[in-house]
C-alpha cells in the first residue's frame, strides 16, 4: 500500500454532507414509503426506529471509526486490522462496482424525463396515435400514458428477458451524460466531491419542501396523510415487518459497501466522529419520514382523482343506460343510484352489470407500488393532473437526479479509495485513475439500455447486493469484536476522540448487532431456498401490464454468479494470504537450512 500524504475534508461539515449526500437517496423516495404502505402506515415506523438503534446506528459508527482509524480504503483499511480479512474489503468494492453500474441508469431515466418535462403537453399525459391516425396506439390504450411512456418510449422494453434487442439510443446518451457529470463531480477525488456535496445534500431538501407544500394542497391529499398515519398495529405481530424494517435501516445509511470507510479515510485523525454518525442517522431516518409525507400526499391525490374518475364514468354509464337527467345523479349519490335501480329496475340493471367497475378509494391507497414503477409512474401520473404540470415536473426529476449523483459520488469513492492506496495506481493522477473507472463503468452499463436491459436491471437490484452486503457487515462486526478485539477498538476511539465508547456501543458490537445480522443472514437464505424458481416482471403489451415470469436458466445462473461473485472474495483472499504465507515460511526454513549446512 502506498502511505502518501493523504487529502482531508476542508471541515467536519463536507464530512456530514458527504454522507448525509450518499445516505439519503432513492431509497428514502421510493422504498421507504413503500414499506410504510404495506406495512400498516404509521404502525412500521414502530419496528424502524428500534432496528435504527439496535443495528443502524452501531454499525454505522462502526464503519465510520475504522476507516478514521486507518486513514485507508476498505482494502487497506481491512488487511492492516488482519492480512486474511482484505477480502472483506475487495467484496465490498465488487459489490459497490455492480451498484454503480445499474445506479447510473436510474440516473439516465431522470435526464430522459427531464428532457422531456419541457413539452406544452407532457408526453406521458396522453397516449400517442396509432399510424392509421384513427385513435390511440393499442399497447397505450390497453395500458395507461404513463406506463406507456416508461415502458414503450423510455426503455422499448421487450417481452421477455430473452429477447435481446439493440441498444436504445437516447437512454444510452442519457447514460453517457450522468457517467460525464459524475465524473465531473469526483475528477480531483475529495477536493471536488467536497464542494459538490453542499448542493447536491441541500438541494433535494427545498424540492421536497416546496413539494409538500404543494402536495397537502391537493385535493384529496389529505387521505394519503391519514393513510400513512392510521397505524395498523397486528402487522407488529409479522414478523416480516421487522425484518424489512431491519433492513430498511441497513441499506438506507449505506452500510457494507465501504463507502463510509472510505469517507471517514479523509477525516482528521481526531475528528468527533461519534457525534457525526448520530446526526447523519437521524438525519437520514427523518428524511424518510419527510419524503414519506410527500409521497402520501400524491398518493392521496392520485387515488382520490382514480377514484372519482370511476365514480363520474360510472354516474354516465346510469345515465345513459337509464336515460337520466344530466344532473338528476351527483357524484355524491352514485352508490345509492346503483343500489335503487338494481331495486327498481333488476332486469334493465342486469344488462350493465358487467359494466359497472368497483369504485373504492381504499383499494385505490392500497395498490402499493416500489422502485421505478412509484417514482417514474406514479409520480408522473399525479403530476400531469397538476396545474403547471411542467414545472412540477422539473422540479421533480431535478430532485431525483440530485439525490441519485449524491449518491453515485459515495458509490464510486467506495472504488477508487482503495484502489488509490495500491503502489500500482498510486502514480496515476486523479483525473485519470478516475476517468478509467467511470469510463469502464460506462461500457459495462450499456447493458442496461437494451431492450430487456431493464429485466437486468432489475436482477442486479434484487440479488447484486442484499446478500452480500448482509455478509459483508456480519463479518465486520465479528471481525473487530472478535478478532481486532474490543478492547483494542475501545483504545483506538479514545485516542482519536479522548474518550472510550459508552456501554450503548460495546453491548450493540459485542452481542445485540452480531445476533440481530445472523437472524437477517438466515432469514434471507431460508427465504431463497423456499422461494423457489426466482421472478421477475416481464411486460406484456397485449395485456398493457406487467406479469410475473420465471428466470431462465441463464439468468438464474447469472443470479447465483452475482450472490457468489462478491462473498467469495473473502474466503478466497483469506485462502490466498494463508498459502502465500505458508510458501514464505517453506522457503525461509529451506534457506535456513542450506545456510547450516553450508556453514
Amino acid at each position: 500500500m502506498g502511505k502518501e500524504a493523504r487529502p482531508n475534508w476542508d471541515n467536519p461539515l463536507q464530512f456530514i454532507l458527504a454522507c448525509v449526500s450518499y445516505a439519503i437517496g432513492l431509497g428514502n423516495v421510493w422504498r421507504f414509503p413503500y414499506l410504510c404502505q404495506m406495512h400498516g402506515g404509521g404502525g412500521f415506523l414502530i419496528p424502524y426506529f428500534i432496528m435504527l438503534i439496535l443495528e443502524g446506528v452501531p454499525l454505522f459508527y462502526m464503519e465510520l471509526a475504522i476507516g478514521q482509524k486507518m486513514s485507508l480504503g476498505s482494502i487497506g483499511a481491512w488487511s492492516a486490522i488482519s492480512p486474511y480479512l482484505g477480502g472483506v474489503g475487495l467484496a465490498s468494492v465488487v459489490t459497490s462496482l455492480y451498484l454503480c453500474l445499474y445506479y447510473n441508469i436510474i440516473n439516465a431515466w431522470s435526464f430522459w424525463y427531464l428532457f422531456h418535462s419541457f413539452q406544452s403537453v407532457l408526453p406521458w399525459g396522453v397516449c400517442p396515435i396509432n399510424s392509421n391516425g384513427t385513435g390511440p396506439i393499442e399497447e397505450c390504450k390497453t395500458a395507461t400514458p404513463t406506463q406507456y411512456f416508461f415502458y414503450r418510449e423510455t426503455l422499448d422494453i421487450s417481452s421477455s428477458i430473452e429477447e435481446h434487442g439493440g441498444i436504445n439510443k437516447g437512454q444510452a446518451l442519457c447514460l453517457l451524460l450522468a457517467w460525464v457529470i459524475t465524473y465531473l463531480f469526483i475528477v480531483r477525488g475529495v477536493k471536488s466531491t467536497g464542494k459538490v456535496v453542499y448542493f447536491t445534500s441541500i438541494f433535494p431538501y427545498v424540492v421536497l419542501f416546496i413539494y409538500l407544500i404543494r402536495g397537502i394542497t391537493l385535493h384529496g391529499a389529505i387521505n394519503g396523510v391519514k393513510y400513512m398515519f392510521t397505524p395498523k398495529l397486528e402487522q407488529l405481530a409479522n414478523p416480516i415487518t421487522w425484518i424489512n424494517a431491519a433492513t430498511q435501516i441497513f441499506f438506507s445509511l449505506g452500510l457494507g459497501f465501504g463507502t463510509l470507510i472510505a469517507f471517514a479515510s479523509y477525516n482528521q485523525y481526531n475528528n468527533n466522529f461519534e457525534r457525526q454518525a448520530i446526526i447523519v442517522s437521524l438525519i437520514n431516518s427523518g428524511t424518510s419520514i419527510f419524503a414519506s409525507l410527500v409521497t402520501f400526499s400524491i398518493y392521496g391525490f392520485k387515488a382520490t382523482v382514480n377514484y372519482e374518475n370511476c365514480l363520474e364514468r360510472t354516474r354516465l354509464l346510469l345515465l345513459n343506460a337509464f336515460n337520466l337527467a344530466e344532473d338528476s345523479i351527483t357524484m355524491n349519490h352514485v352508490f345509492d343510484w346503483i343500489e335503487k335501480l338494481n331495486t327498481t329496475y333488476p332486469e334493465q340493471f342486469a344488462e350493465i352489470a358487467n359494466q359497472l367497475e368497483d369504485c373504492d378509494l381504499e383499494s385505490e391507497l392500497d395498490t402499493a407500488v416500489e422502485g421505478a414503477g412509484l417514482a417514474f409512474i406514479v409520480y408522473s401520473e399525479a403530476i400531469k393532473n397538476m396545474p403547471l404540470p411542467q414545472l412540477w415536473s422539473v422540479l421533480y426529476f431535478f430532485m431525483l437526479l440530485l439525490l441519485g449523483m449524491g449518491s453515485m459520488l459515495g458509490n464510486v469513492t467506495a472504488i477508487i479509495t482503495p484502489l488509490r492506496d495500491f503502489k500500482v495506481v498510486s502514480h496515476m493522477s486523479d483525473e485519470l485513475l478516475n476517468g478509467l473507472v467511470c469510463l469502464l463503468c460506462l461500457l459495462l452499463g450499456l447493458g442496461f439500455t437494451t431492450t430487456s436491459g431493464n429485466y437486468w436491471f432489475t436482477m442486479f437490484n434484487d440479488y447484486g447486493a442484499n446478500f452480500s452486503l448482509l455478509f459483508i457487515v456480519l463479518i465486520e462486526v465479528i471481525a473487530v469484536s472478535y478478532i481486532y478485539g474490543i478492547k483494542r477498538f475501545e483504545k483506538d476511539i479514545e485516542d482519536m476522540i479522548g474518550h472510550r465508547p459508552n456501554w450503548y456501543w460495546k453491548i450493540m458490537l459485542v452481542v445485540i448487532s452480531p445476533l440481530l445480522l445472523i437472524a437477517l443472514f438466515i432469514f434471507y437464505i431460508y427465504n431463497y431456498i423456499i422461494g423457489g424458481t426466482p421472478t421477475y416482471q416481464a411486460w406484456n403489451k397485449e395485456l398493457g401490464k406487467s406479469v410475473v415470469t420465471d428466470y431462465p436458466v441463464f439468468g438464474q445462473l447469472f443470479i447465483a454468479l452475482l450472490l457468489v461473485s462478491s462473498v467469495s472474495c473473502v474466503p478466497l483472499t483469506a485462502l490466498y494470504v494463508y498459502c502465500r504465507k505458508r510458501k514464505h515460511g517453506n522457503l525461509h526454513k529451506r534457506q535456513r537450512t542450506v545456510s547450516t549446512v553450508s556453514t
